[in-house]
């Protein structure tokens, strides 16, 4: 089995992955955790909010998501494009609360040019003049989009794979998964970080959370920013009957991912409302570094802000800690779960 020592490489094999995703636990968290070290501040959690700025009626079949339009038994309310004034507004109330990223989730296949994409080239001015990272997921993108996009001072565009390409055809098949590698490639193009990531508990086996990270793992560079999703099975969608992921699970996929990708951001992501403190704190042992928080991702239960000030207090985290105002809180009504959805 290949050493993995925090260099960077982009020729892992599914079965070295796979070796050290089934190492023993605590010898796979202190290898991931000194890796985070030598690349990362073990003490600094980057802290981000994530606004769904356009909800439901998504054409695509994601089997996890309740926004897709095949789901009609989902309990979920459609909303049309939040106007650019509000989604800054509440931008501003989130980075007083202490996030530097904000995310904005809309709930379309692809992007289409006309006043939508405009209202979204304003928040992402907006966003970015009020000194905070800005991230979107809107779908697949032509090169004139990304470039707006870019000129506009988007840091990153969120765009996962969900899983390994072997599994992915039992999870959408609206989209391929070469459609999501030329979106990636499209917006690198650019210059614009990748947000990329995956879902584990939708049925795949560890074999597969292996190849996914290989495939992430091949890029060059990597993604900046990975975010590790845990199921959060929701009533009406096809794996609602999917178990709750076991916590260890999702603390070795999060290892895993450190010692593949040793200088990407990997975020803790849905999923983390069902850890309690001490399994989200064995997350960041392990290289997690970031994590969303508002009472909702994008559309699912996230933890709260409370919650999660005493996660940062306890664990005595460098950043800005988040003010218990409520602030995030207030955003519910339009945000929702960390992003299971690819765009």
């Amino acid at each position: 089995m290949s050493a993995a020592d925090g260099t960077i490489r982009q020729d892992w094999t599914v079965d070295e992955i796979a070796a050290l995703h089934d190492l023993p636990l605590l010898e796979l968290i202190g290898r991931a955790n000194a890796v985070h070290r030598a690349h990362h501040d073990p003490n600094r959690v980057r802290k981000a909010s994530l606004l769904s700025i356009k909800t439901g009626g998504c054409p695509e079949n994601c089997a996890y998501c309740p926004q897709s339009a095949h789901h009609r038994e989902v309990a979920l309310t459609k909303d049309r494009l939040m106007d650019p004034a509000k989604v800054i507004a509440l931008a501003e109330t989130a980075r007083d609360a202490g996030a530097e990223r904000f995310c904005m989730g809309a709930a379309w296949r692809e992007v289409r040019d006309g006043a939508e994409f405009d209202a979204v080239i304003d928040m992402v001015r907006g966003v970015r003049a009020l000194g905070m990272e800005a991230c979107v997921t809107l779908g697949m993108l032509k090169p004139h989009q990304a470039e707006r996009l870019a000129a506009a001072g988007l840091t990153a565009y969120n765009h996962n794979l969900d899983t390994s390409p072997e599994f992915y055809g039992r999870i959408i098949t609206t989209r391929t998964y070469q459609d999501r590698l030329d979106t990636l490639a499209l917006v690198r193009s650019f210059g614009v970080d990748l947000c990329c990531g995956g879902i584990i508990g939708m049925g795949e086996t560890v074999r597969d959370r292996a190849s996914m990270l290989r495939v992430l793992a091949g890029m060059d560079p990597h993604p900046e920013s990975v975010p590790i999703n845990a199921l959060v099975p929701v009533k009406g969608t096809p794996l609602a009957d999917r178990p709750t992921v076991d916590p260890l699970d999702l603390v070795r996929m999060v290892a895993t991912a450190r010692l593949v990708l040793p200088g990407s951001t990997v975020r803790l992501s849905a999923g983390r409302s069902a850890l309690n403190r001490e399994a989200q704190i064995l997350c960041l042992v392990a290289g997690a570094n970031s994590v969303f928080y508002g009472d909702k991702l994008l559309t699912t239960p996230n933890a709260e802000i409370g919650e999660d000030a005493d996660l940062f207090a306890a664990i005595g985290d460098r950043a800005c800690p988040l003010k218990e105002s409520g602030a995030v809180g207030q955003m519910a009504g339009a945000s929702a779960e960390t992003c299971h959805c690819p765009h």
